[in-house]
């Protein structure tokens, strides 16, 4: 019986010790967690925007897509080459920031750390083991809710409804969180399944390189992270880093958990960070790295505290500039891809008018034709663009992607350039022209000089002549 009443005794002591202790443990635990009024500064985010301006500015933007350049994209079927379909809710969104990078490097406590969402019901699930297996999309809301990603997509106010096309598995795979935030009203973040070399665990049920590079191209700025454990370059990141090519400039690598080594231990990781990325990265300027621990709690001591705030601060402002400069970024996107649907157009009216040359009375049409998409360098196809407009090498599409592009869509379903005018919208090609050359830049100098962008800003300051159609025979 004194037996009984002792062990008792005891777990009544050992009880109120770790009642103690956790009690103690969780008013420490509070007293480490980082100060955020920083972000809040460097962000601007008490600042007001002048929403009149962006809505005058974005207004104009759609109207010169959908009456120079969506016609020609129509006309000449330019989406099931590039299979990218711009929507009124791609012109209308905000910038988005993408968050890629192996598993459990901390892409989901950044993005918690950001938005001040830790010890929220709502914050991203973090842990040691692979823990994001959804592409989660965090967007502005009235209220905190999540939206499925069926719902999503089926949305055609939103901007992702053209990711339907990856299949019902992607869809419920993917998920999306809105909330009420300044930094959300300003920018999209997306979180993304960590990177997994494990062959077998790379099964996904969908197309992950074909999603990943859906985020990729309408990313504003890509933070690929990585942390001093997962430095290896397996065949999936090497995947992701072909699909990054041509974006450099969006793309800021992060060694994030730096804390976690002392200062000769963060130089030999660094190191290795570069050595291992060289061979993916081949350009003359290197992509910028920030070192610092983005989570909601303190530095590590006897560490480069003061470096890893100035890294901190450092990506604040880059993150800031893309805020800043988003009207400017989507006139240059919506510029470019009016350039690779003026090439596109010109392409194929020159296959189709080469077609009508070579043919005769007696001749095949199909062996004439897939003689022409065999070898388009016999007949200059390709030169004979060079010849007589102002494109760029550079800028001309693969060879190889005409010969799947015709096989879909026959030479017959393709009108000359020459024949696509009407007496009251012009023609095609003048049209595009005239949006790459003048209205889009006319629009970028309006917002530069702060002016109040409209429709007919172009008009009002004189933007020059206008553009002659090179390529039509007279």
């Amino acid at each position: 019986m004194k037996g009984t009443v002792l062990i008792c005794c005891l777990f009544s002591l050992l009880a109120l010790q770790a009642t103690a202790g956790k009690a103690f443990d969780d008013e420490e635990f509070i007293s480490v967690l980082r100060d955020r009024s920083h972000i809040d500064e460097t962000l601007r985010l008490a600042t007001e925007e002048k929403s009149g301006d962006y809505a005058a500015a974005i207004q104009s933007l759609r109207s010169i897509y959908h009456k120079s350049i969506r016609p020609m994209e129509q006309a000449y079927k330019y989406n099931e080459l590039r299979q990218h379909e711009i929507s009124d809710g791609e012109i209308t969104s905000k910038p988005m920031v993408l968050f890629l990078g192996p598993w459990s490097v901390g892409k989901s406590s950044m993005i918690n750390y950001l938005l001040g969402m830790q010890d929220s019901p709502y914050q991203l699930y973090t842990g040691a083991e692979p823990t994001t297996s959804e592409f989660t999309v965090i967007t502005h809301g009235e209220k905190i809710r999540s939206v499925e990603g069926i719902v999503m997509a089926a949305d055609s106010s939103r901007s992702f409804s053209p990711l339907e096309k990856f299949g019902q598995n992607f869809l419920e795979k993917l998920v999306g969180i809105e909330m009420p935030h300044k930094l959300l009203e300003r920018v999209t973040l997306v979180d993304t399944p960590g990177i997994i070399e494990n062959r077998k665990q790379q099964e996904r049920g969908y197309p992950f390189n074909d999603v990943c590079q859906w985020f990729i191209d309408r990313a504003d700025l890509i933070f690929v992270v990585f942390d001093p454990t997962k430095l290896d370059v397996g065949l999936e990141l090497e995947m992701l880093f072909r699909q990054l090519k041509g974006r450099e400039s969006q793309i800021r690598i992060i060694l994030n958990k730096a804390d976690n080594l002392v200062t000769q231990d963060l130089m030999r990781v660094y190191g290795a960070l570069f050595w291992s990325l060289a061979p993916l990265i081949n350009v003359t300027e290197p992509p910028r790295v920030y070192v610092s621990s983005f989570w909601p709690y303190d530095y590590a001591h006897d560490t480069s505290v003061e470096l890893f705030k100035r890294e901190e601060i450092s990506l604040l402002e880059d993150l800031n500039q893309v805020i800043e400069n988003r009207m400017e970024n989507k006139i240059a996107f919506i510029r470019q891809h009016g350039i690779r649907v003026r090439i596109h157009g010109l392409l194929v009216d020159r296959y189709v008018q080469t077609f009508k040359e070579k043919m005769s009375y007696f001749s095949d049409p199909e062996l004439v034709f897939q003689e022409i998409v065999d070898d388009p360098d016999k007949f200059y196809i390709f030169k004979s663009i060079l010849a007589k407009t102002n494109i760029s090498k550079f800028d001309l599409p693969n060879k190889e992607a005409y010969r799947d592009f015709f096989g879909v869509n026959p030479i017959s379903n393709f009108k000359p350039l020459s024949t696509q005018c009407s007496y009251m919208g012009g023609c095609l090609l003048d049209r595009i022209e005239k949006a790459i050359t003048t209205e889009l830049p006319a629009l970028l100098s309006s917002i530069n000089s702060g002016k109040q962008p409209g429709l007919s800003s172009c008009e009002a300051t004189g933007c020059g002549e206008k553009p002659k159609n090179r390529y039509r025979k007279n």
